[in-house]
């Protein structure tokens, strides 16, 4: 019986649905600002470019190892822990105002942000909008809009 049980249990871990956070990232992914760093003023409208590095861009749905699709967070904590208390890294991310997708493949957009400074970062996201088992995150940069 206790034989049984074990197969069945690993059958269905196998085999079972794929839960938040178990894409894997490539250990050396790495995303980043291409033409933003911390402190730089700029313009409204703003010209965000995407870097990635060490994975491939694939659109959301799209299963394919080594891929994800870009989300940018804007004027938030960085991810983490969510004011809920909740782990935010297992869960697929919020469309809002502050959590901006690009689940079609894109790699860079302009987006209007109001006169004053404003937080940024890039998120990858599997699938499925979650940010994969080993998170590729970008550091939170700082601008200032003029």
């Amino acid at each position: 019986m206790k034989k049984s049980i074990f197969a069945l249990a690993s059958v269905l871990a196998i085999s079972g649905p794929s839960f938040a956070g178990e894409t894997p990232s490539a250990d050396e992914a790495e995303v980043y600002f291409i033409n933003l760093n911390n402190g730089d003023a700029v313009q409204s409208p703003v010209l965000i470019q995407f870097g990635l590095s060490g994975m491939g861009i694939a659109p959301a749905g799209i299963d394919k190892p080594n891929t994800g699709h870009h989300h940018l967070l804007i004027d938030r904590p960085p991810l983490g822990q969510g004011e809920d208390g909740t782990e935010e890294l297992d869960y697929a991310l919020p469309a809002d105002e502050n959590h901006i997708h690009y689940g079609g493949g894109q790699t860079e957009a302009t987006i209007e942000l109001a006169p004053g400074a404003h937080t940024l970062q890039l998120v990858l996201g599997d699938r499925n909008h979650i940010p994969h088992a080993k998170p590729v995150t970008s550091q939170v940069i700082t601008i200032t809009v003029e």
